[in-house]
């Protein structure tokens, strides 16, 4: 909901759609150089704590938005502080939040809760924008952000009501975190998620896809109006293909749980994802086209699902917030890419820009593929 509200908000403002990328980077500066902090406290202290209080902070941060909005003293300035502090609230939410999540299942059933999340991660995905459409529509901006903000505080009441989940005992009696510095703290993690080949091959896969691939979906709206001629409907279609494909994806996940050989499906996914879409830039056919960003929605989740399962299930507890903290650090390397992108669209055109990043991509997943050869056996 906030993705269309505040880029509705914000070329309200200004009518700037330079302003419209610019709110967008501001947000990925807390990830960038909070990051760390954020998966270290999450492993030296209570992730519950932390994921109410990030939660309260979103809750706040919204409600204040919308009085703005309703009295009429909402300021360019205003979106881009209220964005960069709701991106200061996940990055501090999402690490403790997933690390729970590995706390509270049973390692045999964690993959099936990886993808349960992003089953309805893809239906929230889906839903949220067109209802903040509806809600714009009827009561403008101000209401969407009201909605937002009661969310928020829901999820933080039934947050509270959870059960704090069992820590490992390695976890609950290790003390040594609390004499560290935060400093010391962050860097045991980052030797920790390197020297672990698991955890080190689930990083660099992540890192990769957000770089190379993920960043592909910047240039749809050229694909659709310029190349396909499709125009803003064709665009629609072609990201409700990928929701689907993605969906799917996730579904799949949830059912088979670890009956997956996770190595050799996380670096397969993410290989096909690459030589799918060299297709897609090649395609000059828009039901082809169509088809190809479906199956590349299918392969994407696949990865991601998978890495966040790897990633967690290598890791001790008393280490999972770090090495969660570092896979949402993607996010960042996704900005970077969308930025590579699209200054070799312009010197090479959209088409070969997409097809050589893809190309890319996928001969890094061969490359980790040879050059750390247990990473297939990781199940």
């Amino acid at each position: 909901m906030d993705e269309v509200a505040r880029g509705w908000l914000i070329y309200e403002l200004t009518n700037s759609a330079v302003q419209l990328g610019l709110v967008r980077g501001v947000q990925a500066i807390p990830f960038l150089l909070l990051s760390p902090v954020a998966g270290s406290a999450a492993d030296r202290y209570s992730r519950k704590t932390q994921v109410v209080v990030a939660q309260v902070m979103n809750g706040l941060v919204y409600a204040a938005t919308a009085l703005l909005i309703f009295a009429g003293q909402i300021r360019p300035w205003h979106v881009y502080v209220t964005g960069f502090l709701m991106a200061v609230a996940q990055t501090f939410q999402q690490p403790a939040r997933a690390a729970m999540v590995s706390d509270a299942v049973p390692p045999g059933y964690l993959t099936n809760a990886i993808g349960l999340n992003a089953t309805v991660h893809n239906v929230a995905r889906s839903i949220g924008p067109a209802l903040a459409g509806v809600l714009i529509a009827v009561f403008g901006t101000g209401g969407t952000y009201s909605v937002q903000a009661v969310f928020f505080f829901l999820a933080s009441v039934w947050t509270m009501q959870l059960r704090s989940a069992q820590r490992s005992p390695a976890s609950a009696d290790n003390h040594s975190d609390d004499r560290e510095s935060f400093g010391q703290n962050i860097i045991e993690g980052w030797k920790f998620s390197w020297r672990n080949e698991a955890v080190r091959t689930g990083l660099l896969t992540v890192m990769f896809v957000n770089l190379f691939i993920v960043p592909f979906t910047t240039l749809l709206p050229v694909f659709a109006r310029d190349l396909l001629g499709v125009g803003a409907t064709g665009q629609g279609l072609l990201l409700t293909a990928m929701g689907i494909g993605a969906l799917c994806s996730a579904v799949l996940i949830a059912s088979a749980g670890d009956k997956l050989p996770r190595g050799m499906l996380m670096l397969g996914s993410v290989t096909l994802y690459g030589f799918i879409l060299l297709i897609f830039a090649a395609s000059r056919w828009f039901h082809l086209s169509l088809v190809m960003i479906g199956i590349a929605g299918l392969c994407h989740v696949h990865s991601h699902a998978l890495v966040q399962t790897v990633i967690q299930s290598y890791s001790p507890s008393e280490f999972r917030g770090r090495a969660m903290a570092l896979f949402q650090m993607g996010r960042v390397v996704m900005i970077t890419g969308s930025m590579l992108i699209g200054a070799l669209s312009t010197i090479i055109g959209a088409r070969w820009a997409v097809a050589s990043l893809s190309a890319v991509g996928a001969l890094s997943m061969i490359a980790i593929y040879v050059a750390l050869p247990r990473a297939r056996f990781i199940r």
